[in-house]
């Protein structure tokens, strides 16, 4: 069985994306597969950086990535709203783009089980522990993205809870940046089924402002596959948080602990792409955890690394 990771990038993110594969190839292995998925064409960079990697390969097949792209607009055109939003403000092209990371499910994608991770986050910790649950549950997921639930569904809707109870909401939703899940999960069969769901009324408690997000959590929930959070299945005392918005994590050895406790994952979510561009460039901007980001960005080339006052 092949396991390996996911990750979404283009040359926007190209400073992220190099401290995301370093910080794998230091806590996770040399040896695991690691695909990158073509967030657009703008490759360039992305590019002389999987050359440059045994362990890392760019997802070129467009075959792969077409059926998705067509979910999108099939999924996501039953919503009144939602494509008119995006092509009002310009942010169709993105809203999609963001949906290739569904690829990862394409019969043929390169990994049987997978751990996604989006290109905004550092691995800090062994992954095995994610896929051991793999074989109990087909997603497992490490966030608190539960107690925060207008950010994945409509809670406005009178629908939300027709379809699920809210005790499912309130454990079981999840942050579509880190997951780990299976390939073949959602063949077409039940892909058009759920868009004949979403079009007989359903779409309503999607939030499309959270665009994949938002409709992958409705996937897993409607067809009922199971799910392991492991915020709420490990023992409490060896749980962590993984957010940048958390300030009170401990760097240690260039590694982050939460009450001494190693965290897995860091995710820089709610960053802008263009803040770690300007501080790759030498800009002197400061954000939570700037130092390990750095330490991951430059951990090979570590004279290009910029040098702040504070």
């Amino acid at each position: 069985m092949t396991n390996g990771i996911y990750t979404l990038a283009n040359d926007i993110v190209y400073d992220q994306l190099v401290a995301l594969l370093n910080s794998i190839e230091v806590n996770v292995g040399q040896d695991i597969p690691v695909c990158i998925i073509p967030y657009d064409r703008q490759l360039e960079k992305v590019r002389t950086e999987v050359a440059r990697r045994k362990n890392v390969e760019l997802l070129e097949d467009s075959e792969i990535l077409a059926p998705w792209r067509e979910f999108f607009y099939q999924a996501w055109g039953t919503h009144p709203e939602a494509l008119q939003y995006w092509q009002e403000s310009e942010k169709e092209d993105k809203a999609l783009a963001c949906h290739h990371r569904y690829a990862a499910f394409d019969p043929k994608s390169p990994f049987e089980n997978f751990i996604y991770f989006d290109s905004d986050v550092l691995v800090l910790n062994s992954v095995e522990f994610i896929f051991e649950q793999l074989n109990n549950y087909d997603f497992v997921v490490y966030d608190f993205q539960h107690r925060h639930p207008r950010h994945v569904y409509n809670l406005e809707s009178p629908k939300l809870l027709e379809i699920f109870p809210e005790s499912q909401i309130r454990s079981e939703i999840f942050c579509s940046g880190c997951f780990a899940s299976k390939r073949e999960l959602f063949p077409k069969p039940q892909r058009d089924w759920l868009v004949e769901q979403l079009a007989a009324g359903e779409t309503e408690v999607l939030y499309f402002h959270a665009h994949d997000q938002s409709l992958l959590n409705y996937m897993r929930m409607r067809l009922a596959l199971p799910i392991c959070n492991l915020a709420l299945h490990l023992p409490e005392e060896k749980v962590t948080g993984n957010c940048v918005t958390s300030v009170h994590f401990e760097l240690q050895n260039n590694l982050l602990y939460d009450k001494g406790v190693r965290l897995t994952y860091l995710h820089y979510i709610g960053l802008s792409s263009q803040l770690f561009t300007r501080v790759c460039a030498g800009e002197e901007l400061d954000f939570p955890y700037r130092d390990i980001f750095l330490h991951y960005r430059y951990l090979y080339e570590p004279e290009k690394r910029p040098r702040f006052s504070s």
